[in-house]
């Protein structure tokens, strides 16, 4: 969808002087969540399709060079070294629809020095937003089991790439569908469609606007009845569905779209119901999130699903995650950060997940890549090597079923919206001597205890 200058300018910046140098032995670097959002309990892995895809087409076109070029940045013979530039890495990955928490890695890439620092605003881009909206969404679907979710955000969306990404990590987080036809085409995702407040307003009479949606969408017809009066508007879907040749059973549903959506649902309900309407399903939109759709399915609105848009693909209360990209090994040594705050650890790394014979979660061990995992399941798993995939994609549906089983399998507390206990995470010793080894080496654990006593 986009190519390599859709990074940012210190990635090639450092290309150029890694080139001067000869710098361009294996490197490491991992993506990990430094801390969960206010409020999350929890996060889920999402986007990593569209990571390898964009690794798989990396490469400069004769126009990128040329533009490059015309900058006076960049050298003549680093330009032509960049034209032969593909990804030869290796890939290292949460699978789609794992839940995952602070400071475990989601993906790791080693390649040639150049190639994973190139990688890391677009790689960051896509699985930080994805996997922002599906541990979004996923709350969507915990607040509102059992019911019908589809996702209805683009129109709100920040541009049309996240629209169509969230379109999918929402599915993949639960949803049934999406109003995003494109999303239908490029991913398979189920649609779901209504009517606008407009398309009533054209006509005279709003009866009229009815019959005529239903005799161009027989059986398929979700009607918006909340543009004049509601109620009334309801009584008119039971007496167009009298007249109707495939009587009730051509109208699939009616959506409401403002007002006290609960008192109006139980009134519409019942205007119905009495009118012989119990198949017709009644949806529900209108700046709707996680916290909305508890209180409306726990004061037993009759609400058979829900339209969510705008608050669930901007996330609207935690809009990112404190993500990062780092360097943790570097010519077979390992390396870190030790920023006040922002401390990393070396090493390829590995995340093994214990459960209960239930099998249910009960802690995660953060580990060096290659240490006896002890009957805990390893989470990262090896997706591209040479730069090419170790097998075919797990399909949208597969990932969408991982990410059930995964939500379902933590503990009560965590899948509540209310913030809970923290999942203990645990550092190896292994780990924990490696970084030691690191900073001695360094000269940094000195360094900081000159500036703890200072």
């Amino acid at each position: 969808m986009f190519g390599p200058l859709l990074t940012d300018l210190y990635q090639l910046t450092m290309l150029q002087a890694y080139f001067d140098r000869g710098m361009d032995r294996p490197a490491s670097f991992e993506l990990f969540v430094r801390k969960l959002p206010a409020g999350r309990n929890f996060l889920l892995a999402a986007g990593l399709e569209q990571v390898l895809q964009y690794l798989e087409q990396l490469r400069f076109e004769p126009p990128d060079l040329a533009w490059l070029a015309q900058t006076g940045r960049f050298s003549a013979p680093f330009l032509r070294a960049l034209a032969t530039l593909r990804f030869t890495g290796d890939v290292w990955a949460m699978p789609e629809g794992t839940v995952f928490f602070p400071a475990e890695p989601i993906l790791r890439i080693t390649a040639p020095l150049g190639q994973a620092q190139l990688a890391e605003s677009r790689v960051i881009n896509l699985l930080h937003y994805q996997s922002l909206v599906a541990s979004k969404a996923a709350r969507c679907v915990l607040a509102a089991p059992q019911r019908l979710l589809i996702d209805f955000g683009l129109r709100r969306a920040h541009g049309g790439e996240a629209g169509l990404l969230s379109a999918r990590a929402s599915y993949l987080a639960g949803f049934a569908g999406t109003a995003t036809v494109q999303a239908g085409r490029d991913f398979g995702i189920p649609l779901y469609g209504t009517m606008a407040h407009s398309y009533v307003q054209a006509f005279d009479d709003e009866a009229a606007a009815f019959a005529h949606f239903v005799r161009s969408q027989p059986g398929n017809a979700t009607l918006l009845i909340d543009t004049y009066d509601t109620e009334a508007a309801a009584r008119k879907v039971v007496r167009l569905a009298a007249g109707l040749a495939g009587g009730p059973a051509a109208i699939h549903a009616v959506r409401l779209d403002s007002g006290d959506l609960g008192l109006h649902a139980r009134r519409v309900r019942a205007i119905l119901d009495a009118g012989g309407l119990a198949g017709v399903r009644i949806l529900a939109s209108g700046n709707l999130d996680e916290h909305r759709l508890r209180e409306l399915v726990d004061g037993g609105a009759p609400i058979d699903g829900f339209g969510v848009g705008t608050r669930m693909n901007t996330s609207a209360d935690a809009a990112y995650l404190d993500c990062a990209y780092k360097l943790t090994e570097y010519d077979g040594i390992g390396r870190r950060k030790q920023s006040e705050g922002k401390a990393t650890w070396p090493g390829r790394k590995q995340v093994l997940r214990r459960a209960a014979g239930d099998g249910r979660f009960v802690g995660d061990l953060l580990t060096l890549e290659g240490d006896g995992a002890g009957g805990a399941a390893p989470l990262l798993q090896q997706v591209m090597a040479g730069g090419v995939r170790t097998g075919a994609a797990p399909t949208l549906d597969a990932s969408r079923e991982l990410a059930r089983r995964q939500v379902a399998a933590l503990p009560p507390a965590l899948r509540a919206l209310e913030p809970a206990p923290p999942y203990p995470v645990a550092v190896s010793d292994s780990l924990a001597a490696l970084a030691r080894a690191v900073d001695e080496r360094l000269g940094l654990a000195a360094e900081a205890a000159e500036t703890q006593g200072a």
